[in-house]
């Protein structure tokens, strides 16, 4: 309904093109598919906060109003924070290369997904986003573009932005820029996979400390995840990319992926995924592909499988419930979904609300435990992560960033 409301129907409402009254009328993507219908226009608007209503509204809100906040922002720049939109809103960035399992369709065609992030952090966490699509991919290109930005917005989501460049642009936005640059991609997925993980060993009287994982994927996700789940206690994590298991003893890795390397796999193990799957108590997929149904059978007794590739997990769900006791997918369709949706929103939003000038390991771990929380005495094998649509999602997460952000001292208020 609300689709319909912002941006109404441009044909008669019987499905027939043309539009009493004048209008463009829809197209034959229109017209059979429900998804072009709904992006015709885009999906979001700049709304005013304050009425234009008279003369008096226009010479506050604009000239001569106006000029005495710029004159009192100059003297105190601080205040920008105050008197501008700049602590509440986002910048979503992206160049287009990494787009869903699209790839690199540049930046024209990656603006549906921003516009969506874009909603997706108003809708779940009340934050404003404004998506930006750069018609540029060098490394220092986009760092630059991004850094002249910077002084209209109070954080940046990086999105869609393809390994290895995109550790190298975030590491080096957040050492110039002094707002959060967070790349959902990478940690909002280790967030999510964090919270359901620490979920699953509580359901089956583990800590994570007693958990060995498998990663399927080394790229933006798989990197986050392992360095995330080292952060917050597991027993060991290894890293499989397509050439194998990412290890000191192989001569072709990248830096990133040699300091991978020097961090995971700490029993030593070589070879591919399914030698490493064998007696594992995890398997996480961020990479696509099909896992073989005798790798997951070799797993561990009550093993957990997040099979994440989306729209085909690497182990479909039931191949994946023979063998493990829990079972989390990318989907929608099935039960313990994995959805970024669940974290970026509420971590924004807390680190906004303290106006703090970066997101710590500490705030992402933080925002993983609340998630976590939110199950509750509810949880079960097929309920180990709640819904995006459950409504303590985002206040749990807010709040336990914005206490994170002030104990770890980077928060400003």
């Amino acid at each position: 309904m609300a689709a319909e409301i912002v941006n109404p129907r441009t044909d008669n409402g019987d499905g027939s093109t043309g539009q009493e009254g004048g209008g463009e009328p829809l197209t034959s993507l229109d017209s059979f598919d429900p998804a072009f219908a709904l992006h015709r226009g885009g999906k979001m608007a700049v709304q005013a906060t304050v009425p234009i209503r008279d003369k008096g509204d226009l010479s506050l809100a604009y000239t001569p109003g106006v000029a005495r906040v710029c004159t009192a922002i100059a003297e105190q720049p601080d205040l920008v924070n105050d008197y501008t939109w700049k602590s509440s809103v986002v910048a979503v960035v992206t160049d287009g290369t990494a787009v869903l399992g699209l790839g690199d369709i540049g930046p024209e065609a990656s603006l549906p997904v921003m516009e969506g992030k874009a909603i997706l952090f108003k809708q779940f966490g009340g934050v404003d986003a404004v998506p930006i699509a750069l018609a540029c991919t060098d490394v220092d290109e986009i760092i630059e573009t991004v850094v002249r930005l910077a002084p209209s917005f109070g954080g940046v989501n990086l999105e869609d932005i393809s390994a290895p460049r995109c550790f190298e642009i975030e590491k080096r936005l957040q050492e110039r820029l002094d707002i959060p640059v967070f790349h959902d991609d990478q940690h909002g997925t280790a967030v999510v996979t964090l919270a359901a993980l620490r979920n699953a060993a509580r359901l089956t009287g583990r800590g994570l400390g007693d958990l060995r994982a498998v990663i399927s994927g080394a790229g933006a996700a798989g990197v986050a995840i392992a360095r995330m789940l080292l952060e917050a206690g597991l027993g060991d994590v290894a890293v499989a990319d397509r050439k194998g298991i990412v290890s000191v003893d192989r001569e072709d890795l990248t830096p990133v992926k040699r300091e991978l390397a020097e961090l995971t796999n700490r029993a030593g193990l070589s070879g591919s995924l399914e030698d490493a799957l064998a007696g594992a108590d995890v398997f996480i997929g961020v990479s696509g592909g099909t896992v073989p149904e005798e790798a997951v059978a070799s797993m561990a007794e009550n093993a957990f499988v997040f099979a994440m590739a989306n729209p085909n997990p690497e182990v479909h769900p039931d191949v994946a419930h023979k063998y493990a006791a829990v079972v989390a997918t990318g989907r929608s369709d099935y039960p313990n979904q994995i959805n970024n949706v669940l974290a970026f929103p509420g971590i924004f939003a807390g680190a906004l609300q303290v106006r703090a000038s970066r997101i710590t390991e500490g705030m992402k771990i933080a925002a993983a435990e609340a998630l976590a929380s939110v199950v509750g005495d509810d949880l079960a094998a097929d309920y180990v992560i709640p819904s995006p649509f459950d409504e303590r999602v985002a206040p749990a997460v807010t709040a336990a960033v914005a206490a994170a952000a002030r104990a770890e001292g980077v928060a400003r208020r």
